[in-house]
Formats: C-alpha cells, sequence, structure tokens
C-alpha cells in the first residue's frame, strides 16, 4: 500500500541521521524513495544584494542547491533508483503540492535534534502536516542519532468513534500488516482519573468497548484494544510508552479547513509523542 516514499532534505545532520531510517521503511514496504528540495530564492544577505542583482543572486542559489542535491546521500539513495526533484518557493506549500500531484503514498520528514517539537506550530513540517493530502510520518532524533530502528514492530492506533475512525483504523491495519507489525488500539475516554483494574466498568466504556468491536467488525480487524480514562493527551503517550511502540498511528482530518487538518490534541502528541507518528 505504500509504493511511493517522499524524503524532503535541507542537507542538515538530521537528513543524514535519518537515512538510515528511510532505507529501512523503504525496504519493509518495497518502495521507491523520492528526495525533493525546496529552495528559498529569497533567502540572500544584504551584502550579496549590495554586491549583486537579486536575480543574479537566485540563479546562484539554485545552482549551488542542485549540486549539493545530486551528492547528498548518494551512496544511500543512488540517482539510478531514487528520484531527486528540485523545487522553489514555499517548502511546506511545495511539499505538499508534489506530494498530492505525483500521488506519493508517505510523506518521511525529518526533524531537527527536538526544536521541531518545541516550535511545531511555526515549522515547516507543522505546514506540510496541515496541508499533505497523503499520510506524514515525522520522527524526533537527535542530530547525530538516526531514530530507533522498525525491527520491533510494534504498531498503536490511537482510535476514536467518529465518522473518521473507520478511514484511520483501514489504514492502520493495512500499513502494519504491510510491515509485518503487530497492531494494537487505544482508546481514551477523557475522565479525571484512571481506571483500575478492578473497577466495574462505566457505561461510556462499555460503549467504547461495543463500539469499537463493531468498527473492527466491518473491517475484519481483531487488534486488541485498550481502553484508558484520564487526560487524552497523557494516557495516549503513556500507552505509545507502555507497548514499547514503533509507531504511533493517529488520524488527521480528511478535509482541509481554515485551521489545517491536524487539531491541537494532534499537534501536541506530534509534539511529545516518544515514537514516530504517523499522521493519517
Amino acid at each position: 500500500m505504500i509504493q511511493k516514499i517522499l524524503f524532503p532534505v535541507d542537507f542538515s545532520p538530521s537528513c543524514v541521521a535519518m537515512a538510515a531510517y528511510v532505507e529501512r521503511a523503504a525496504a519493509i514496504f518495497g518502495a521507491e524513495v523520492t528526495i525533493v528540495h525546496v529552495c528559498d530564492l529569497s533567502s540572500h544577505n544584504g551584502f550579496e544584494l549590495y554586491a549583486r542583482p537579486a536575480d543574479d543572486i537566485a540563479e546562484e542559489h539554485l545552482s549551488l542547491a542542485r549540486i549539493k542535491l545530486g551528492l547528498f546521500l548518494k551512496s544511500e539513495f543512488p540517482a539510478a533508483k531514487c528520484p531527486r526533484i528540485l523545487l522553489t518557493g514555499d517548502a511546506a506549500s511545495q511539499i505538499a503540492e508534489i506530494a498530492k500531484r505525483d500521488k506519493f503514498d508517505l510523506i518521511l520528514m525529518p526533524t531537527h535534534a527536538g526544536r521541531f517539537r518545541q516550535m511545531l506550530l511555526g515549522s515547516t513540517t507543522a505546514k506540510v502536516l496541515d496541508d499533505a493530502t497523503c499520510p506524514v510520518l515525522t520522527t524526533e532524533h537527535a542530530a547525530t542519532m538516526a531514530p530507533r530502528t522498525l525491527e520491533h514492530r510494534e504498531w498503536l492506533c490511537a482510535i476514536g468513534l467518529t465518522l473518521d475512525s473507520e478511514r484511520v483504523l483501514r489504514y492502520a491495519r493495512d500499513a502494519a500488516s504491510a510491515a509485518g507489525a503487530r497492531l494494537s488500539l487505544v482508546h481514551a475516554i477523557q475522565t479525571s482519573g484512571a481506571i483500575s483494574k478492578n473497577q466495574t466498568p462505566s457505561e461510556e466504556e462499555r460503549k467504547a468497548r461495543q463500539g469499537l468491536a463493531e468498527l473492527q467488525g466491518r473491517l475484519g480487524s481483531d487488534a486488541p484494544v485498550s481502553i484508558v480514562a484520564g487526560s487524552v493527551k497523557e494516557t495516549l503517550l503513556d500507552a505509545a510508552r507502555q507497548s514499547f511502540a514503533d509507531v504511533l498511528v493517529i488520524g488527521r482530518s480528511p478535509r482541509l479547513h481554515s485551521a489545517g487538518r491536524l487539531r491541537d490534541l494532534s499537534y501536541s502528541l506530534i509534539r511529545d509523542s516518544p515514537c514516530p507518528v504517523v499522521s493519517v
């Protein structure tokens, strides 16, 4: 189901560190990787403008970007097997547009030593998460260290009971199956306290279990389900930690609106997740 992966790069150490992760993801799914770099032709300093015309500076920047793109991660992603695309303009807009135009199945974006998590709302990655129509995988890692590999193969899907839940579960089920991963589901109930093992299930919990059973029945899924109660964000993150999940799957709105496709909760989960997050 994942045949085309788009890997945006900015030539940073984080992109270099991310290479092994992208290679492994491509191998698991048997997917082709396309590397894209977006060159900002307006990024010049005052001295350059003083010395030469803006058009000459832009042409030089574009020429240098073309050379760097051709050499970047050349051994990991040979040009004969991995196409490289150079674009100009706003990075987020161009990444989202090419992903839609060329029908990529997944955007896999590196982050920058934790700063992405702290400055999420203003980052290129956040804009791509808002604008892209295909799933986006993001992960936190140090600038010189690759994220944990996918060998553990434990996937966790945060699932609600909304009109969009079937789409999210279908994706999680199919992607986990393609990756040879074991899928578990977690559903959060907003309360002031956690559910005790000896506590009699509440009416809300019973309804949630029934709804999830019906949802899985419609899709032919039999993933184990956990019902957690408390702060939705914290309970979901705790579930990801306790399950040692390699990937957390969450839903994005399938329709673009004025605030983008992500909700505040989604931003918080992506910002603080202990594992990579696939936003569907």
